[in-house]
């Protein structure tokens, strides 16, 4: 049977008048990607400091592989990798300087970092910048050494904080490949926070966070299957008649640009009605319709409808 190696029960946080975190409860089971997704101020990221123990509890509990995180706090820190959003290196030493740093105060012994260290730079690609200061590494560069940073000491859980914002869409990709092949090879279990649809879509499972409350999750296609049915593709020309026509149609409940397309969200039951309508309007109108038809929803849809609650 799996363990579960992150639980979360009915934790709340405030920040004075504020409450950040509302009797949240999750758990992770050992292998999972659980991504948290959410819009700003939602509590991804003082959900994730809980977690690892740099915010004090107000109410609930909180345990890392069957340790306490208020009671136990140290045995829980050693089961974890952290990587914020800025990552937590230091500039002015080399690539390989940071990492026999944080290994050091790690306590690893020589024989152990030594060869974790070329292990770790060959993996995350830095392996040839290893006498390179960590303040002249490109953007994604560095976080990919943050990343071996919180990998040093062989965690069995790895929270990172959006990991990926600020970086360009390839590191982003190259950065996903290396936490899957971390998942596969080292059994790492992973809980991310990330404000990209495109990464919430390759977690086992996503959690929605919306004023401090969990408000939905389940696997990417039990959240997508929330909307089967009411996502219209409308593609034609010119735009700004398409947009106006389908907001002024009665039975679409939201319309979203994506590229060069439009997401309409109809009512249920209700979408060969505004297929057909829709298509009639915008040929009187003098436009051009190239698509209009039903299309699988994306999480950028289910996030919409959340996050109107």
């Amino acid at each position: 049977m799996t363990e579960t190696l992150i639980r979360v029960s009915g934790i709340t946080k405030n920040f004075g008048v504020v409450r950040a975190l509302a009797g949240v409860s999750l758990w992770v089971k050992e292998g999972e990607i659980y991504g948290l997704v959410g819009p700003d101020g939602a509590g991804k990221t003082t959900l994730i400091r809980l977690i690892c123990g740099a915010l004090r509890l107000q109410a609930g509990r909180i345990s890392l592989c069957g340790f306490d995180v208020a009671d136990e706090t140290e045995r829980a820190r050693e089961q974890i990798g952290y990587l914020a959003q800025r990552s937590a290196v230091y500039e002015d030493l080399t690539v390989l300087e940071n990492l026999k740093f944080f290994a050091e105060v790690r306590g690893l012994p020589k024989e152990e970092w030594a060869e974790r260290c070329r292990w770790l730079l060959e993996f995350v690609g830095l392996a040839e910048f290893t006498g390179r200061r960590a303040g002249q590494l490109s953007g994604g560069m560095k976080q990919k050494l943050a990343l071996a940073v919180a990998l040093i000491h062989r965690p069995r859980v790895l929270l990172l904080d959006e990991p990926t914002t600020g970086v360009d869409p390839l590191t982003r990709l190259d950065f996903w490949r290396l936490i899957i092949r971390l998942v596969r090879g080292e059994k790492l279990t992973v809980l991310l926070s990330t404000p990209y649809m495109d990464e919430a879509a390759r977690c086992t499972r996503v959690g929605f966070l919306h004023k401090g409350h969990l408000i939905c999750e389940g696997t990417p296609r039990e959240l997508r299957s929330r909307l089967a049915g009411r996502i219209l593709e409308l593609i034609g020309e010119p735009a700004s008649l398409l947009i106006d026509l389908s907001r002024a149609d009665r039975q679409v409940e939201d319309v979203q640009r994506f590229g060069n397309s439009l997401h309409l969200r109809v009512q249920e039951g209700q979408a060969e009605m505004v297929i057909r309508r829709l298509n009639e309007a915008i040929r009187k109108a003098g436009g051009r319709v190239h698509r209009l038809q039903l299309v699988e929803p994306l999480l950028e849809d289910v996030f919409i409808v959340l996050s109107e609650g």
